[in-house]
């Protein structure tokens, strides 16, 4: 997830040097009729974009996860959530 939404900020000249891209991401395992199952993956990204590129990158993470293999092999098994802290960095 995190590689298909740094091709799409790539793609609106927003960086992702690792020094302004970050994801945390935690998960839970439920118990589902006797197996242990992931339920849920939440992913909050911490970004810092150039200024004025908040908006870009606000909608570049409302569709990256359509583009995203691993996202949509797990969509309808596995709830994603993702969130993001934007930021504008001033160079």
């Amino acid at each position: 997830m995190m590689g298909t939404l740094a091709t799409v900020l790539a793609g609106r000249k927003i960086p992702t040097h690792s020094d302004r891209y970050r994801a945390d991401v935690e998960g839970d395992i439920e118990d589902v009729g006797g197996v242990l199952k992931i339920t849920r993956i939440r992913v909050k990204y911490t970004l810092q974009v150039p200024s004025g590129k908040t908006e870009e990158a606000r909608e570049a993470l409302g569709t990256y996860l359509t583009r995203c293999p691993a996202a949509m092999s797990v969509s309808g098994c596995i709830e994603l959530i993702d969130s993001a802290e934007i930021s504008e960095r001033t160079e």
